[in-house]
C-alpha cells in the first residue's frame, strides 16, 4: 500500500505526518519512500514521530471521532452523558451511546475503534524500526518511550469502553489481521500498566520539555494515565502512588485563572500536563464552527444540560437552589461559582462582544430556544475553550488546544484514590488537593472541610464534574463509579424561563421550575457499560463477536 504524506504542524515545528492504512487492523503503515530507505535519518524519524501524535486526526471539521483527544473525540463524548446534548437530536449517534439504542453499527464507536488501531499500527511500526536510525541513543530511547505511551493510551481507552479486544503489538499481514483473537480485559489492562511504567521511566520530566515541545509526552503524562487505569481497576493504593509521584515531582501547579487554561494565551501553563495540539491556519481547531452560537456564525451543536449547570453552587460555597434569593433568572451567572461564567452561555449574557439571546419568547433571535432552529436546545451554550477576542475563520483559523491531562485532575484523582483506599482524611490532604483546585485565584471558593467519607465522596464527585466539564471524562467516571444507569436514565432539562409566555405550550414537557425539556435517556444496566465491537469488524472476523 502507498503511504499518504500530509503536512501537519506539531509543537510549532512543521513536519510531515505518516498515515496508517485505511483498514483498521491491517497494520502496514508504509509511505511513499521504500520501507528499507525510510528509517535512515533523524529527520525521517521525526516525521514518523509526528505521525504517531497525529494518528488518524483529520482537519478541519469532523463529526465522527477518529481520535480520543481531538475536540470531536473528547468534547463531543460529553453528548453521551448528563452534561451535554447534541443539537442534531435524539438520533445523533453520540446520544445513542447511552439512551438505550446503542447498536454494533454505531459510527461513533466505530470511529473510536478505527482511530485507536490506526494509532496502534503506527506505534508498532515505529517501535520495530526506530533502532535502525543512526542517531543518539538517548533520542531513540525517548522516542520509543513516546511510542509506548501513545500505544498504551489507546489500549487504555479500548479496555475501558470495550473490555476484551485484540491486543496487537506487532505489524500484521492482512490475513493475520483478519484472524486475530480477543485478549481478556485483564490482559489488556496488564499490558497498559507495564507499558506506562516503562514509558514513565524513559520519558523526560514535564519541566525538561522546551517551549517548542509543548504537546509531547512527559513522565507526568504517563504517570497520569497509569493512575487512571489503577483507579478504574480499584487498585487505589497504586493509583495514589502514581498521582503522588506527579505531585512530588513539583513540575506542575494550579493556574491562577481557570478560563485562560483553555485558550491559546494560557495553554502553555504547567497545569496542562498533556494536550492535543492545534495550530490555527495549519492544523486548526474547528470547535468554534461547531459550537459557537448562531449570532456568531456557529452551528450551536454543543448544548450544556441543566443537570450540569445546576451543580454549580453559589460563590459563597452554598449549594445551588432555584428558590434561593441568590439565584437570578435574568442573570443565571450572578452569584455563582465563577467557573459557571467561564463555562456556559446563558440568555442575556455577553459573548464575543455581542448579547446572546436564547429566550423562548425571542422569536426574532437566531439563537431562540426551540426544537427546530439551528440554535440551543437547552437554553445554554458553550463558552469554555474559546478566546472571545478571536476574529478569524471559525473552521480553520482557531488554534486552541484540547486538554488531555490537567494537574487539577491529578489532584482530584489523588484525593479520590486516598479516600477509596480508606486513608484518613485530614485537612492537610484536603488543602493539598481539592482546596487547591477550588482556591485558584479566579475561583476563590471556600475550602472543603468535610472529612466524613460519604459526605466527601459526594463533594469530590461534584467538584470533579464541574472542574473537568466537557473535557471528556464524565462518561468514564460514571462507568467506573457504577452509577451510569442512575445518572443516564429519565428526563433531562435545560435552563429555566419562569417569565416565558410560550413555555407552557412550547416545551414538550413542563416542570415546577419552568425548565425547558430536552430529552429522555434509558441507559440499559448490564448492557450499555460495554460497547459492542463494530459490526464491520465482526463481519470480517467473526471471532471478535464471541
Amino acid at each position: 500500500m502507498k503511504l499518504r504524506i500530509k503536512k501537519y504542524m506539531m509543537s510549532g515545528v512543521l513536519a510531515l505526518s505518516l498515515a496508517s492504512c485505511d483498514d483498521q487492523l491491517r497494520q502496514f503503515p508504509t509511505n511513499s519512500f521504500a520501507k528499507d530507505n525510510f528509517w535512515t535519518s533523524e529527520s525521517n524519524a521525526l516525521i514518523a514521530l509526528t505521525g504517531m501524535y497525529r494518528g488518524g486526526i483529520t482537519y478541519p471539521t469532523n463529526t465522527v471521532p477518529n481520535d480520543w483527544w481531538s475536540y470531536f473525540g473528547s468534547v463531543f463524548l460529553e453528548f453521551a452523558t448528563d452534561n451535554a446534548y447534541d443539537r442534531r437530536g435524539d438520533n445523533s449517534t453520540f446520544n445513542r451511546l447511552t439512551n438505550g439504542t446503542l447498536l454494533a453499527n454505531n459510527n461513533v464507536t466505530g470511529g473510536y475503534w478505527s482511530g485507536s488501531y490506526k494509532r496502534i499500527a503506527i506505534c508498532n511500526d515505529f517501535l520495530e524500526n526506530i533502532e535502525k536510525v543512526a542517531m543518539d541513543d538517548s533520542k531513540i530511547k525517548r522516542m520509543a518511550a513516546e511510542a509506548r505511551f501513545i500505544r498504551a493510551t489507546q489500549y487504555f481507552y479500548l479496555s475501558q469502553y470495550w473490555g476484551s479486544v485484540p491486543l496487537v503489538t506487532s505489524t500484521l499481514t492482512p490475513d493475520e489481521a483478519n484472524n486475530v483473537d480477543k485478549a481478556t480485559k485483564a490482559a489488556v489492562v496488564a499490558f497498559v500498566v507495564e507499558e506506562l511504567k516503562l514509558a514513565a521511566a524513559d520519558l523526560p520530566r514535564f519541566s525538561a520539555l522546551s517551549a517548542g515541545e509543548h504537546g509531547r509526552a512527559s513522565k507526568q503524562a504517563a504517570l497520569a494515565f497509569l493512575g487512571r487505569i489503577m483507579l478504574s481497576e480499584k487498585k487505589f493504593a497504586e493509583a495514589a502512588d502514581a498521582f503522588k509521584t506527579i505531585i512530588d515531582l513539583g513540575d506542575n501547579a494550579i493556574a491562577p485563572n481557570y478560563k485562560t487554561l483553555f485558550i491559546p494565551s494560557g495553554e502553555a501553563s504547567s497545569e496542562n500536563i498533556f494536550t492535543l495540539k492545534y495550530l490555527g491556519g495549519q492544523a486548526g481547531n474547528a470547535l468554534p464552527q461547531h459550537a459557537y452560537p448562531a449570532m456568531s456564525g456557529g452551528w450551536h451543536i454543543f448544548n450544556p444540560l441543566g443537570s450540569l449547570a445546576d451543580e454549580y453552587g453559589f460563590s459563597d460555597g452554598t449549594a445551588f437552589s432555584y428558590d434561593s434569593p441568590k439565584f437570578n433568572y435574568k442573570d443565571m451567572g450572578a452569584n455563582r461559582d465563577p467557573r459557571f461564567r467561564d463555562t456556559f452561555l446563558w440568555d442575556g449574557c455577553a459573548f464575543a462582544g455581542q448579547k446572546y439571546v436564547c429566550h423562548p419568547d425571542s422569536v426574532n433571535s437566531l439563537d431562540q430556544l426551540t426544537y427546530s432552529k439551528q440554535a440551543t436546545r437547552t437554553g445554554y451554550g458553550l463558552r469554555k475553550f474559546f478566546d472571545e477576542s478571536f476574529t478569524g475563520g471559525l473552521i480553520a483559523d482557531y488554534g486552541g488546544d484540547i486538554p488531555v491531562v490537567r494537574y487539577a485532575e491529578v489532584l482530584l484523582s489523588y484525593l479520590e484514590a486516598k479516600l477509596e483506599d480508606g486513608a484518613p482524611i485530614t485537612r492537610e490532604l484536603l488543602d493539598e488537593t481539592i482546596n487547591q483546585v477550588r482556591g485558584r485565584a479566579s475561583v476563590g471558593l471556600p475550602p472543603v472541610t468535610a472529612t466524613d467519607p460519604t459526605a466527601l465522596r459526594t463533594i469530590l464527585r461534584r467538584e470533579r464534574r464541574i472542574e473537568l466539564a466537557f473535557e471528556g471524562h464524565r462518561l468514564w467516571d460514571l462507568l467506573r463509579w457504577g452509577i451510569a444507569d442512575q445518572a443516564l436514565s429519565g428526563d433531562f432539562w435545560g435552563a429555566a424561563f419562569p417569565d416565558s409566555k410560550r413555555y407552557p405550550t412550547a416545551s414538550k414537557k413542563t416542570d415546577p421550575h419552568f425548565r425547558w425539556f430536552v430529552t429522555s435517556k434509558n441507559f440499559r444496566k448490564g448492557q450499555d457499560e460495554t460497547w459492542p465491537i463494530p459490526e464491520s469488524e465482526v463481519n470480517v472476523n467473526p471471532k471478535l463477536g464471541k
